[in-house]
């Protein structure tokens, strides 16, 4: 099966098993609304993995007493030294926009849906060449 055909999991439930820990830590660097995180054990700096995470809250609109829908992204970057010597960001983002009036159990089915979008089978070969079949 591909994109045309996937089929998801409504109300599954989400787990990573087995591998390691990769723990993240606080570096300091200011982020708007956010924070910037490091891999601390990643010991060359030129490699060192990175998250940022953001977050842009619901407002009203005062003239129409409308919700706007909140906003949050994750990001995580992993610098790659090439051949050449030249360093690229490999990066995975992460966003979700939602309406305030919705529940949690509604936010949470959306990010269950969205890390099958990132693992599921049906999903494979678009991860892995760009088909869209």
């Amino acid at each position: 099966m591909g994109l045309k055909t996937m089929s998801l999991l409504a109300g599954a439930t989400i787990a990573a098993t087995g591998g390691t820990a990769l723990g993240f830590a606080d570096d300091g660097v200011s982020i708007p609304n956010g924070l910037h995180l490091i891999v601390p054990s990643d010991v060359d700096y030129m490699t060192r993995r990175q998250a940022t995470a953001k977050y842009r809250p619901a407002s009203i609109d005062p003239k129409t007493g409308v919700y706007s829908k909140d906003k949050k992204s994750i990001s995580l970057a992993q610098p790659v030294v090439l051949e050449n010597g030249s360093v690229v960001f490999c990066t995975i983002r992460i966003e979700r926009e939602m309406h305030p009036s919705l529940t949690a159990a509604q936010a949470l089915e959306m990010n269950n849906l969205g890390a099958q979008l990132l693992t599921d089978p049906d999903a494979a070969n678009f991860w892995a060449n760009g088909s869209l079949s």
